[in-house]
């Protein structure tokens, strides 16, 4: 597998705060009371460890959609995390960018796999003559749910 010369990816600026309450608990079941603040949560402080290796990068596409990843979404990746099979990876290939699943299981055969979490799309085979780079590891995704209609009908 060729690699691509790595991109210039500015370091996150982490200096600023941005602490928000955090309550304790929210029930997706029978509800439950949560009155006061049990923490702060700090985007910077408590999503990125690495800030000289981590970025966010947009969606755009529903290859991943069974695994909660949707057009428009937000990922934050972070090249400085171990990335091993089965982790959802940013990842360039022959001149494109994609979020997928990593399979290593077919390496000692000579080639990898980038899986897509939506039946609809096949796996990306990658091999020798790939041009290709893991970027890094998704850690977080982010959805904007202000202009969503989501109710099932």
């Amino acid at each position: 597998m060729k690699k691509m010369k790595e991109p210039d990816i500015q370091k996150a600026d982490v200096s600023t705060e941005l602490e928000l309450p955090m309550y304790d608990a929210i029930a997706a079941g029978f509800p439950i009371t949560s009155d006061y603040p049990a923490d702060r949560l700090d985007f910077n402080r408590d999503f990125i460890k690495h800030p000289e290796s981590t970025f966010y990068v947009r969606v755009k596409g529903d290859s991943m959609k069974e695994a909660g990843i949707f057009d428009g979404d937000l990922c934050l990746v972070d090249k400085a995390e171990e990335m091993v099979h089965g982790n959802i990876v940013a990842a360039y290939v022959n001149g494109g960018f994609t979020v997928k699943y990593l399979d290593t299981s077919t390496k000692d055969q000579g080639f990898i796999r980038l899986v897509p979490a939506n039946k609809d799309f096949k796996p990306i085979i990658i091999d020798s003559s790939d041009e290709f780079t893991v970027w890094g590891k998704v850690i977080f995704t982010i959805r904007d749910w202000r202009n969503s209609y989501c109710l099932p009908l």
